[in-house]
């Protein structure tokens, strides 16, 4: 009985073939339309285009990147149009035929302030008689900490974030709610332009969670092998020489 069951066993290996990396294929991947540095369309680069397209490399497959609007990303995956996407915008995919990996890119959100004013925020009641400027979908997102700021009259949404950055060189605004990273490219962006760029105090106030920002894989082999692939950006040092690419001076 063993004998026949271990050849048995045998049989079904030989015609399933070793359980290996998929094969080589080119992943249409949705990511959201220009995002600096994360995404820039025009030229398919960015840190999160890059750090994508070199894990799956590293496995064989060819990345191409496709652009949507930021809230059409899951809507694209979900109608097949792709055959990933850099984010579920908290929709759980799986329904869908998703399959989830490791997160690549957190985003980090925090409130800036020039360091010269010494202000310290600690909760929703500190933004209190403070203007506020953001990225377009904050309030909603943090209704407790802008939700007050709104009805006071003193938020605004501004889409270019460079526009952000200037705003609170030039004491136009007293708060920007940004992303680390893009706060910080946009700061280098801003004094190559020979604007002033003074020194900021970071608040934070959330913490992000990387179970928000992972991509979402039709194919669960695909998905093994970015997974590897990012493992090894990581572990060889190549996913902060990425980061340092874009931001540093």
């Amino acid at each position: 009985m063993l004998q026949r069951l271990s050849l048995l066993a045998l049989l079904l290996s030989a015609l399933l073939g070793p359980a290996g990396p998929a094969a080589a294929a080119e992943l249409r991947m949705a990511f959201g339309e220009k995002i600096p540095p994360f995404s820039f369309p025009s030229t398919d680069s960015g840190i999160e285009i890059e750090t994508y397209r070199e894990a799956l490399a590293l496995r064989g497959h060819q990345l191409k990147p496709v652009y949507y609007a930021f809230a059409r990303v899951p809507m694209a995956f979900k109608s097949g149009e792709v055959d990933a996407a850099m984010t579920d915008l908290g929709e759980d995919l799986r329904p869908f035929g998703g399959h989830y990996g490791d997160t690549a890119v957190v985003y980090d959100n925090v409130f800036f302030t020039l360091r010269q004013l010494q202000r310290k925020i600690r909760t929703p009641a500190d933004l209190k008689g403070l203007s506020v400027v953001s990225f377009q979908g904050a309030a909603k997102r943090f209704p407790e900490w802008l939700g007050p700021v709104q009805q006071a009259g003193l938020y605004r949404e501004v889409n270019d974030q460079a526009t952000q950055v200037r705003m609170l060189m030039a004491g136009r605004v007293d708060v920007v709610l940004s992303d680390r990273h893009i706060f910080r490219y946009f700061s280098l962006q801003v004094r190559k332009q020979g604007q002033a760029v003074l020194p900021v105090d970071e608040h934070r106030f959330t913490t992000p969670k990387a179970d928000d920002y992972r991509p979402v894989f039709r194919d669960p082999k695909i998905r093994d092998d970015f997974n590897a692939g990012l493992k090894q950006l990581r572990t060889s040092g190549r996913l902060r020489a990425i980061y340092q690419r874009y931001l540093e001076e």
